[in-house]
């Protein structure tokens, strides 16, 4: 079950990010260079990888931590 509601935020946290890209390509597209709305995309898309990458080593090491105080403790 817990994996479950992990995935679910995940996907929903991913999916908006991605509409937010959507927007600022539109907006830069009507301009009428396309390699630069591409660059822009990327750029926030390779930005946007950073934070999740740290909260879940975090979380990853928070988790690991607890599971070794849990196996110490029986």
């Amino acid at each position: 079950m817990k994996k479950l509601i992990v995935f679910t935020v995940i996907l929903f946290f991913s999916a908006f990010a991605k509409a937010q890209c959507a927007m600022c390509r539109a907006v830069i597209e009507n301009g009428g260079d396309n390699t630069v709305a591409e660059g822009i995309n990327n750029g926030i898309t390779y930005l946007m990888v950073f934070p999740y990458i740290l909260v879940g080593g975090i979380i990853y090491f928070v988790y690991r931590s607890t599971r070794s105080t849990e196996n110490k403790e029986n």
